[in-house]
C-alpha cells in the first residue's frame, strides 16, 4: 500500500532524463482515492456486519462453509479498518505516527492474506465434497482449528510488512514507507507469489469440480460450489490486476523506467488498487444474489426497520 504513494513524491526526478514530473498524478490520487475509499468503508461495514448477524442468528456455525464465510467477513472488516487512514494519507501525508504506520500496515496485510487463505480453504472444502463425497475428511481434527491456523499464518506474514514499515520525512512531509528498497521489493514479490500459488490451487480444484459435475447424472444444484466460485472469481478479478501492476512497477529495467510508461503505470495502479480494495464490500453483495435465505432475511430486516 505504501510504496506507490511515496514513489510519486520521492522519484519525481529519479529517471534518466531528470524531467519526469508527477504532480498531476498526485493531484488525481488525492481527490479520487479518498472519495472511493470512503464509499468502500461505508458499504463494507454495513455489508459485512449484516453477514455476521445473519450467520449468528440463522446459520449453524458447525458447518465449515459458514465458519469460513464468517471469518472471511472478519477479514474484510480488518482490511476495511485501514482504509480511512490511507484516505487521509492521500490528502495530507502520514499524520498517525510510527505506531499507526505499523498497525495500519499490519491490518492491511492480515486482511489480504487471511482472505486468500480462507478462500483457498473454502475451495478445497468444496472440492472434497464434490470430487470425494464419501471421504470423512471434514471430521479431521485439524480442520476444526484451521481458522486459528489461518489467522496465525496471516499475522506472521503481516508482521514482515509491519515491522519494516516506518515513518520517513522528506521535504517537510511524512510518509509511511518500508525501511529499505530491498524489503519493499521482497514483500511485493512475496505477495505476488502467495497470490499466484493460492489461485493455482483454486484453479485446479475448480477444474476437477467442473469435470465431476458435468459427468454427474444427478440434477442436484451445487449451491455452495456456486457461491464459493463467485467469491473466488471476483476476488481474482479484483486482485490479479493489482498484483500484476505492482510487479511491473517494481521493475527497474527499460521501458518501465521511462517517464511516460511510469506515469501510465501510476494511473493503472490507482485503478487496480480501487478495484482490489473494493473486494471487502463485494463479498456480502454476492450472498444477496446467490443465497436466497440471506436475501430473504435482509428483506425482513429492512421491513422491520421501515415499520419502526
Amino acid at each position: 500500500m505504501t510504496e506507490e504513494y511515496t514513489d510519486i513524491y520521492n522519484n519525481i526526478d529519479d529517471y534518466e532524463d531528470q524531467l519526469c514530473r508527477k504532480e498531476e498524478v498526485v493531484k488525481v490520487g488525492s481527490i479520487l482515492i479518498p472519495f472511493f475509499f470512503t464509499a468502500v468503508v461505508v458499504l463494507s461495514c454495513i455489508g459485512n456486519i449484516l453477514v455476521l448477524v445473519f450467520l449468528a442468528l440463522y446459520k449453524s456455525l458447525r458447518r465449515l462453509t459458514n465458519v469460513f464465510i464468517l471469518n472471511l467477513a472478519l477479514s474484510d472488516l480488518l482490511f476495511t479498518f485501514g482504509l480511512p487512514f490511507w484516505a487521509s494519507y492521500y490528502i495530507s501525508g502520514w499524520t498517525f505516527g510510527e505506531v499507526g504506520c505499523k498497525a495500519v500496515t499490519f491490518f492491511f496485510y492480515v486482511g489480504f492474506y487471511s482472505s486468500v487463505l480462507f478462500l483457498t480453504l473454502m475451495t478445497v472444502q468444496r472440492y472434497m465434497a464434490v470430487v470425494h463425497p464419501l471421504s470423512d475428511w471434514e471430521r479431521c481434527r485439524g480442520l476444526s482449528v484451521s481458522s486459528f491456523i489461518v489467522w496465525i499464518l496471516s499475522g506472521t506474514a503481516a508482521l514482515l510488512g509491519s515491522l519494516h514499515s516506518e515513518v520517513m520525512i522528506e521535504s517537510d512531509s511524512q510518509y509511511c514507507e518500508y525501511g529499505s528498497v530491498e524489503w519493499k521489493s521482497g514483500i511485493a514479490y512475496f505477495q505476488n507469489a502467495f497470490f499466484f500459488m493460492a489461485f493455482v490451487i483454486m484453479g485446479y480444484c475448480y477444474g476437477r469440480m467442473l469435470r465431476t459435475i458435468t459427468k454427474s447424472r444427478t440434477n442436484k444444484r451445487h449451491k455452495t460450489v456456486r457461491l464459493t466460485f463467485f467469491i473466488v472469481l471476483l476476488f481474482f478479478i479484483g486482485w490479479a490486476p493489482y498484483n500484476i501492476v505492482m510487479f511491473l512497477k517494481s521493475l527497474t529495467i527499460h521501458p518501465f523506467t521511462d517517464c511516460e510508461v511510469s506515469i501510465r503505470l501510476d494511473y493503472a495502479y490507482y485503478a487496480c488498487r480501487m478495484l482490489a480494495f473494493s473486494h471487502c464490500c463485494i463479498n456480502p453483495a454476492i450472498l444477496v444474489f446467490v443465497d436466497a435465505k440471506f436475501c430473504n432475511t435482509l428483506r425482513e430486516i429492512s421491513r422491520r426497520f421501515c415499520f419502526v
